[in-house]
């Protein structure tokens, strides 16, 4: 069987944009965009890892809103859970520490840049979501 990794991303929302973390060249599926966030360590609950993640990562917090989708997709290296949610800033400017770009981008227009698999149910959601 193999390994199970529970992880959180974050889609903050900004004036109708949203936040969304190009993967770099030393990570793992390199070069394809995320909602930014990260595993959920023993004893945290998926908020307190996507706050805590967002602040290693991003060097800023948030506010963890309404769940957008939880979504499976097995990869060569595992099986990746993600929970994803939506989110506000509220303190500081997101900062690159371990992607090659972050970008804001119109709700209506994530599906223009190549989404990690486990993420695409989650864009979808988003998408219906600013189009209601």
């Amino acid at each position: 069987m193999k390994k199970q990794i529970n992880v959180v991303g974050a889609a903050v929302v900004r004036d109708g944009t949203i936040l969304s973390a190009q993967r770099s060249p030393s990570m793992s599926l390199p070069g394809m965009w995320e909602f930014p966030g990260g595993k959920i360590e023993a004893g945290e609950t998926p908020e307190q890892a996507l706050r805590r993640e967002m602040e290693e990562e991003l060097l800023c917090k948030i506010e963890v809103g309404k769940h957008v989708e939880t979504t499976s997709h097995e990869y060569d290296f595992g099986v990746v859970n993600l929970t994803t949610f939506y989110a506000t800033l509220v303190q500081g400017e997101p900062s690159l520490t371990e992607h090659s770009e972050i970008r804001w981008i119109p709700a209506a227009q994530l599906d223009c840049v190549d989404w990690a698999p486990a993420d695409v149910p989650a864009v979808q959601q988003i998408m219906r979501d600013f189009a209601a």
